[in-house]
């Protein structure tokens, strides 16, 4: 893809996150270019379909989470690592409600199973390592904490769950998964 092209491609996404977070489901890809800076037909190109677009914009943040869960585990701080990936993937899940539920709702599927197991890893990874410095429970479990993250993501999709709930929420969780002092 030339340069120009691929800037383009960024742009539009870049463009379509804030859209479909400020504008909800009636987002339309006329805003989307708009915002870009680019003419509704170079987001075609790129995106025939707005469903092309939301699937585009799912791999996109699957690739982030995978990056941010490689970073915790490269360079994080092994007492906290684990809570920070936690809390980063329950907000970037709210921020990404709109293209969540609009997928679900169109029967849209991205694959996830790659980036659900590289997930998986990266927070036993994590979870050994929080274990290893004292700061997890020795018998809290992966099982245990992907459900947790499950659980906890599926509430974040709901509009209901304001920051301060999230945090909350997320408080209870992580004090469940400390070690007591």
């Amino acid at each position: 893809m030339r340069a120009d092209a691929q800037r383009n491609r960024v742009r539009i996404l870049e463009a379509a996150d804030a859209v479909f977070a400020d504008r909800g489901p009636d987002a339309s890809t006329e805003e989307v270019a708009r915002r870009a800076g680019v003419a509704i037909g170079t987001v075609f190109r790129h995106f025939p379909t707005k469903a092309d677009l939301l699937r585009a914009l799912m791999k996109r943040l699957l690739q982030q989470i995978t990056d941010d869960a490689a970073d915790l585990v490269a360079r994080g701080d092994p007492q906290t690592a684990l809570f920070e990936f936690f809390a980063l993937l329950v907000d970037r899940t709210a921020a990404n409600r709109t293209v969540v539920s609009l997928l679900a709702a169109e029967g849209m599927g991205v694959p996830v199973t790659g980036p659900i197991g590289s997930l998986t890893d990266a927070v036993r990874e994590l979870l050994k390592r929080g274990q290893s410095a004292g700061a997890i429970r020795a018998e809290v479990e992966v099982d245990e904490v992907m459900a947790l993250l499950v659980s906890v993501c599926q509430g974040a999709l709901h509009g209901g769950w304001d920051a301060g709930l999230r945090q909350r929420t997320l408080d209870i969780v992580f004090a469940g998964m400390r070690t007591r002092a």
